[in-house]
């Protein structure tokens, strides 16, 4: 075996353990995986391309970005080695999880536990979408962007799926960001 593939898994594997043992959550997440990924074994296009992509396909954004990075790094034994270590954190802690919410299932602090995550959780999407839009606009806001992110927004309000939402935007990117050769 070469060793500069194995050494490429073992950074996935322990990559991908790394960042679903620090950020457990999708959207959180994706801020590590860029800081992971993004000079070391991908560039920042391909990575906002993976994070695109991964929200248009049906199924979980967590695994099919895995799948991605680790195709882009180390082909389809990449992807099985960044899968392993993006499945097993989370699984773990899941187990870990239901175990003790059977405990303390009825117990009243568990309500006013939950209800005190929501708002941290809306926190993190909020700093990673703003991380997501300065990198894909090079530390640059412009009014294309700023246009896309508040159309975008209106749809996912009216409950618009992600998908399509995702879908429109990039078409709408082609429109405003792409040059003109036809």
């Amino acid at each position: 075996m070469n060793q500069s593939k194995f050494s490429v898994w073992m950074r996935l594997l322990w990559m991908f353990l790394k960042v679903n043992i620090l950020s457990p959550s999708g959207p959180a997440s994706i801020g590590l995986l860029y800081k992971e990924a993004v000079g070391k074994i991908m560039t920042e296009a391909r990575f906002v391309e993976a994070v695109g992509f991964s929200n248009v396909l049906p199924g979980s954004e967590a695994l099919k970005l895995a799948m991605f990075v680790g195709f882009a790094a180390g082909g389809i034994p990449g992807v099985f080695t960044a899968l392993l270590g993006a499945i097993l954190p989370p699984t773990v802690m899941m187990l870990i999880v239901a175990s003790v919410l059977q405990r303390f299932q009825h117990e009243n602090w568990i309500n006013g536990f939950v209800a005190g995550m929501s708002p941290a959780v809306a926190a993190l999407i909020l700093v990673v979408s703003w991380e997501l839009l300065r990198a894909s606009t090079r530390s640059k806001i412009d009014r294309r962007a700023v246009l896309i992110g508040a159309l975008s927004a209106v749809a996912f309000w009216f409950e618009i799926p992600s998908p399509a939402v995702l879908l429109g935007a990039g078409i709408l990117g082609v429109i405003l960001y792409g040059k003109r050769s036809f």
